[in-house]
């Protein structure tokens, strides 16, 4: 159960916002509902995407190009600021055609002298994944479309050969290879259909592994290796849609949830000439176990796969010889509780040695590992948790890493040395208290910097290293400030809460006006989940909806649980281990009760509470377990049962079923539906393919058998963030506000 925030955060692949227009002031200064959501007023201004050139003299980011409709792919060199246009949209106008292609993604082949281009996208569960791919030549301005003998917009993941010469490509569950050349196309599987998937991945391993592309060239070009999934045995979930056609649609997809199948996975290779693919023999219940990551090993045939067991607090690491297609267990990571999996490895001294990371000592740390799996040392030391890897620099001898060991609400830069030695620096200036990220050059010595807070929005520079100097400002949105600032709102206020066992941070935005002597009905915002946090000191597009509702007198508060994705050890978010709901809304429960305690102007009688997802879990959870705190709440998209979830993700945190029955039970709200006594809005919609429309009738029939009053909204055809179709948003969002006016 993915938070609001990381639901909407589904951009394929912009490191950096898509500039919008900025803020508009309307309505005399007043924060409205229409405004924010009907007509859009309300946008900050991004910058971008770029990328990086290869030699880090410069950084690729697309311009508008009005003549021809369309955009160029322009290269700046990173210290002069010099523009060159690598490639105009008329060079991506197609034969015949008068517009200029739109440009979903694109890649470069090794020399530089081709692009590959990704447009006329569709969406796969929750990205946009298929579409169709075209190859232009810089050399000759050739510009081709590939996939003419497959259906159009089937084609996935494409990628260039090593040397350029072809690319590989899933159309329908099967892997293809085109000669750029000859135009030649083979299809090197055959068996993708049906259950057998070829080269992509079903819908758990999407949403819980982040597994979509599903195939990996080897270095030399000779072979591709590909994951290959049977669903045979997986329960088939069903949605219906019943607005598009005057009989209902059944949409069937497999769907494993809590102690049920898995797809049987394997990882084989293959010859790019085509020919019968060779499988690694992994040890271990192809169903019981995830085949999380693979990928060859730089200049080598082998790959290193990773192997989750089905508790997921074990990774066994494999490295696989694509030629004998011999198996050695080089290293294996193990938890008391679970493990997560982690994209942060590169290879270092001809391949000697590896990254990894680990939370073995209680912290999430880098470690140096030798190929053989014998050396493990750990780079970042200390009581820090390394949010995310920013780059590591082999050449200069540094990892870059975002860390915020003293304040959890915020981020900064930090680098180790590899070799161990010596103590974290910090990077980013202390005057930057806030959010800041970083997209560094492969050299690191430049940076693509962003820097917001609860009352800055985003400013987008490009910085040297490791001085961090400003070299070029891209924006500043000054006019968005402008115009948040001209509304007169209250920032959020950071604040700690004692609830005995531990101190957890929290925030609060009070009404305009505010009169310390008043009483205020309070709204707490949760999450409450290992997936995800709230408390952050982070701009948040202003974070509007809760302005707006702090505008009509509510206080708005919001406190991280324990359990929660925190930078504060594995302590502190591996506690909520076979206890998620119970633990998490215990402490929501107390810090609700410390907060009322703390603040005289919080009126405890009217406190309010909502999430969505993982949140309106909790939401349920509080309501319901606690009814005497809390005296209304609205749960989005939540599940009722966690037995209705996906098996990944809910048997990481719970363990399995036949194990701890009690904690499923005790955690999924349905099971205390009948101690309701406020005010309850449950909000779902019916095409949820991640949490089932399902969860939403069963607790709604729970809550009837126990003749609990209740309001509830059902949107057709709307997926968990509930926001396709015309105006289902602002909808949404007036539903919400009119049901706190009535009801706290």
């Amino acid at each position: 159960m993915k938070s609001e925030l990381s639901i909407l955060l589904s951009i394929l692949f912009l490191y950096v916002l898509i500039p919008l227009c900025s803020y508009t002031q309307t309505n005399n200064g007043k924060l409205t509902l229409e405004d924010i959501y009907k007509n859009s007023i309300y946008h900050d201004k991004g910058y971008g995407p770029i990328r990086w050139s290869k030699d880090s003299k410069g950084y690729f980011t697309f311009e508008s190009n009005n003549e021809f409709a369309g955009r160029d792919i322009v290269l700046y060199d990173a210290k002069s600021g010099d523009r060159t246009v690598i490639c105009s949209a008329k060079s991506l106008i197609p034969e015949g055609q008068n517009k200029s292609l739109s440009v979903s993604d694109y890649v470069w082949s090794a020399d530089n002298t081709k692009l590959l281009i990704f447009t006329n996208t569709r969406r796969v569960w929750r990205y946009n994944t298929r579409g169709d791919y075209w190859v232009l030549d810089l050399k000759s301005g050739n510009l081709k479309q590939l996939g003419k003998s497959v259906e159009p917009t089937t084609m996935m993941f494409a990628k260039f050969s090593p040397d350029g010469s072809r690319v590989a490509y899933v159309s329908k569950l099967n892997i293809f290879v085109e000669d750029l050349v000859s135009g030649k196309v083979t299809q090197i599987t055959s068996d993708g259909g049906g259950n057998i998937v070829n080269g992509t991945f079903d819908w758990v391993y999407e949403e819980e592994l982040d597994c979509r592309d599903g195939f990996r060239w080897s270095p030399d070009g000779g072979n591709i290796a590909y994951w290959q999934s049977d669903t045979k045995g997986i329960g088939t979930f069903y949605m219906i849609n019943n607005v598009d056609s005057i009989y209902p649609k059944i949409i069937p997809f497999p769907y494993p949830k809590v102690g049920t199948s898995n797809s049987a996975v394997k990882i084989g290779v293959v010859s790019a000439e085509g020919g019968n693919t060779r499988w690694f023999d992994i040890p271990g219940d192809t169903r019981d176990n995830y085949l999380a990551r693979m990928d060859f090993i730089p200049n080598s045939d082998e790959v290193m796969i990773q192997q989750l067991n089905r508790l997921q607090n074990t990774n066994r690491v494999w490295i696989g010889n694509s030629g004998t297609m011999e198996l050695t267990n080089i290293l294996t990571d193990t938890d008391k509780t679970f493990l997560d999996i982690h994209d942060n490895i590169k290879w270092l001294d001809h391949e000697k040695y590896f990254t990894w990371t680990s939370e073995k000592d209680g912290w999430l740390r880098l470690y140096l590992v030798s190929r053989d799996g014998k050396v493990n040392t750990p780079i970042t030391k200390g009581e820090i948790d390394v949010v995310s890897i920013s780059c590591i620099d082999a050449k200069g001898g540094y990892v870059y890493y975002i860390a915020s060991p003293e304040n959890f609400t915020q981020r900064f830069l930090y680098r180790s040395r590899i070799d161990g030695k010596g103590i974290a620096e910090r990077v980013t200036p202390t005057n930057l208290a806030g959010q800041n990220s970083y997209q560094i050059s492969p050299d690191a010595l430049w940076a693509i910097h962003t820097f917001n807070n609860v009352v800055t929005p985003p400013r987008i520079s490009l910085v040297s290293l490791p001085s961090h100097k400003e070299v070029r400002l891209f924006e500043d949105n000054k006019a968005a400030k402008m115009s948040f600032d001209q509304l007169g709102l209250n920032a959020k206020e950071f604040f700690k809460v004692d609830i005995g066992e531990v101190v957890l941070d929290a925030w609060m935005i009070k009404p305009i006006g505010f009169d310390n002597a008043k009483k205020y009905p309070v709204i707490f915002y949760v999450y409450g989940e290992p997936a995800s946090s709230t408390v952050l000191d982070a701009w948040g597009g202003g974070d509007l909806w809760h302005q707006y509702l702090a505008q009509q007198g509510y206080i708005i508060i919001s406190v991280d649980n324990r359990g929660t994705k925190v930078p504060r050890g594995a302590e502190f978010r591996k506690c909520i281990y076979r206890q998620v709901g119970i633990l998490a809304s215990s402490d929501q429960a107390k810090a609700a009760l410390k907060i009322s305690s703390m603040f005289s102007f919080v009126d405890s009688k009217r406190l309010g509470i909502w999430g969505w997802s993982g949140g309106g879990q909790m939401t349920l959870n509080c309501l319901f377990r606690y009814p005497e705190i809390y005296s209304t709440g609205i749960a989005v998209s939540f599940v009722s049962d966690q037995k209705l979830y996906d098996n990944i993700y809910q048997e990481r945190y719970m363990g399995l079923l036949e194990d701890n029955t009690e904690g499923y039970r005790d955690g999924s709200p349905i099971n205390f539906a009948k101690n309701l006594r406020g005010n309850l809005l449950i909000i779902h919609g019916t095409a949820d393919d991640n949490v089932h429309y399902q969860s939403f009738e069963m607790l709604t029939n729970e809550l009837i058998k126990w003749n609990k009053m209740f309001s509830m909204m059902s949107y057709p055809m709307r997926s968990h963030g509930i926001s396709e179709r015309e105006n289902t948003t602002y909808h949404l969002r007036q539903t919400m506000a009119k049901y706190w006016e009535s009801n706290l």
